[in-house]
């Protein structure tokens, strides 16, 4: 049975992600890419679905004992896990290392003291659990093949087979270290080269210590921030510069719901203010790539852009249902692709411009396709922004118009015209002005409740969304603005659970609401974090600080969050790790940092 969402590690190089849970157990891992067809899918169904488990041997039928404790190895993406057991103590370390040729998986067995009994099951069960492969010797190493796949495993321990799976039963002395690594390579092609495990662990070592020396923040939160910075940057697929939102499929959001979709795509949104992160905190050569990367999905099409795009670009990402697994905690339907690609969500125009803004306003180098982008989007949104859409959210419900798509596309507006105003490009200024005062206006005239002193969901509608926290942030009105106050002061009222986290809008339980969706959901973190911004950009910053903190221990022993925190359950929901949790908590670190507003 897969554990709880906070359970799990984060292991990567940067074009794959594994988890790997407090037992041993690597119940996650897409091969060759983020978005590739599951090699171990047990976390959405059980070890019949595949998995890979090393520690310390346990009785048969009982559960496998889980790491008396873990760590990453200093700032990097280095797991290891160690078994404090009757016999001795044993160390695991996990870890892939940025790849030059085939994907690898490293598992190192140290031990440390005593003389320990270990076990290693290996199940690889190709197309998410479905498909079990052939499995041989070839030259002394062990593969599995089914169609266009294989999975090589090295080790010098020696394994066997049973029940379909590969076994490995021996024992590890103090100070001596076992290796054991799995590498995927296109079936057709000659076996991968043997790997070098000592060798690979001293590369990646070292290159996560390169790389988090180009963080320029040294605040109090460095800890937090660096972390967050590091599982942004592994879920960044390293070939062409496209951020997933998440390495993980149908994680639910509502334990037991129907509320799962799979993150393991580019969604403009996400990766543009991970990218407004990445450059605030000194990562020019990850902007630049993700740039380049926009650059080449968009493509000559701005008129259809789409919310979210494969990891390459790529334009279907068509939705289906794998009906042989049964969903985390039987959390149904499993599925893959989304189906929210094509929807119409005004914002993303917002954030992208934003993006590209912030990007030329920190000197990143000048691309003139990127400007020339820029003054597309707006010629688009000038016929367009008043449609309804189905906003932020991603809604499956009727469109609406609503309050922050129609900000963001002032926003889309306001930072053109800054860019047109520092003479690097020519437009239409006065009339584009002229369309930022239109836009204005008809938010604060169709959009706020001036009864209840709030700006509201959508036009005409009473609900609130903390996607309207983002209303200061964003330089619509100052945060003095008694609006501003009232909004915040409201979605404090009306969308916080009793441990003071925000909801994203009132669900409506067993029946579909706004969003077109049965069920409930958990406090969206990245709203949480929100609301602490707001706080200290209102003046209220002790009750920002105390509001971060408290998100700040939501996050699991390896500070990582999942996308929700169910208050009920107490525990994370949600794909996970999330980028659009990490990177509000780097950006509610540089606030609170600049304000002085920390403890200690």
């Amino acid at each position: 049975m897969a554990g709880r969402i906070e359970d799990y590690a984060l292991i990567g190089d940067m074009q794959t992600a594994a988890l790997v849970c407090r037992d041993g157990s690597v119940d996650w891992l897409c091969l060759p890419r983020f978005d590739s067809h599951a090699v171990f899918a047990g976390l959405l169904g059980t070890e019949e679905h595949g998995f890979w488990r090393i520690g310390p041997s346990h009785p048969e039928g009982e559960a496998a004992p889980a790491a008396t404790r873990r760590r990453y190895r200093g700032d990097s993406l280095i797991l290891e896990q160690e078994w404090d057991t009757p016999r001795g103590t044993v160390r695991v370390t996990d870890f892939m290392p940025p790849r030059d040729g085939a994907p690898q998986l490293t598992r190192v067995v140290e031990g440390v003291s005593g003389r320990v009994p270990m076990h290693s099951a290996l199940r690889m069960r190709f197309s998410y659990g479905r498909v079990v492969p052939w499995v041989h010797r070839v030259d002394g190493r062990t593969v599995a093949v089914a169609g266009p796949d294989s999975v090589w495993l090295d080790t010098d321990v020696e394994t066997h087979g049973q029940d379909l799976t590969t076994h490995s039963d021996f024992t590890v002395a103090p100070g001596e270290r076992l290796a054991f690594t799995i590498q995927w390579q296109p079936s057709h092609k000659e076996p991968p080269p043997l790997p070098d495990p000592e060798g690979a662990l001293e590369l990646t070592a070292e290159f996560w210590r390169e790389w988090v020396e180009h963080c320029t923040y040294h605040g109090p939160y460095r800890e937090a921030v660096v972390r967050s910075l590091i599982t942004l940057k592994a879920l960044t697929y390293a070939p062409t510069g496209g951020i997933v939102a998440a390495p993980t499929t149908s994680l639910p959001e509502d334990i037991g719901g129907s509320r799962n979709w799979d993150y393991r795509y580019t969604w403009l949104r996400d990766a543009a203010i991970t990218l407004s992160s990445l450059l605030r905190t000194g990562y020019r050569e990850e902007a630049r790539a993700w740039r380049e990367w926009l650059l080449r999905a968009v493509a000559g099409d701005p008129e259809n852009l789409q919310i979210m795009y494969g990891i390459a670009g790529e334009r279907e990402l068509g939705e289906a249902e794998l009906d042989w697994l049964p969903g985390y905690e039987n959390s149904g339907p499993v599925r893959v692709g989304n189906g929210a690609a094509h929807q119409l969500q005004l914002d993303v125009y917002g954030e992208v411009t934003e993006a590209l803004h912030l990007a030329h306003m920190t000197g990143l180098a000048r691309n003139d396709y990127a400007s020339l982008l820029q003054l597309k989007l707006i010629r688009y949104l000038e016929g367009h922004w008043n449609q309804p859409d189905e906003g932020i959210w991603e809604v499956r419900g009727p469109r609406r118009h609503f309050v922050h798509s129609k900000v963001m596309t002032w926003v889309a507006v306001d930072r053109t015209i800054k860019l047109i105003e520092s003479g690097d490009v020519d437009g239409p200024l006065e009339r584009w002005r002229d369309l930022r005062d239109e836009i204005h206006r008809d938010v604060c005239e169709k959009g706020y409740d001036p009864e209840r002193n709030t700006f509201t969901q959508s036009y005409g509608s009473k609900e609130l969304d903390a996607s309207l926290l983002l209303i200061p942030q964003m330089g619509f009105l100052p945060p003095d603005d008694k609006r501003v106050i009232g909004t915040i002061e409201a979605i404090q009222r009306e969308l916080s659970t009793p441990d003071g986290f925000v909801l994203r809008y009132p669900t409506a339980g067993d029946d579909a609401g706004v969003d077109g969706l049965e069920g409930d959901e958990g406090a969206f973190l990245a709203c949480s974090f929100w609301l602490a911004d707001d706080l200290a950009m209102i003046g209220r910053v002790d009750e920002a600080r105390k509001l971060f903190e408290k998100l700040l221990a939501l996050r699991n022993d390896l500070g990582l969050l999942a996308e929700e925190w169910d208050s009920r359950l107490q525990r994370q929901v949600g794909n996970f790790p999330q980028a659009f949790s990490h990177v509000p908590l780097i950006d509610t670190a540089l606030r609170l940092t600049a304000s002085g507003a920390y403890g200690g």
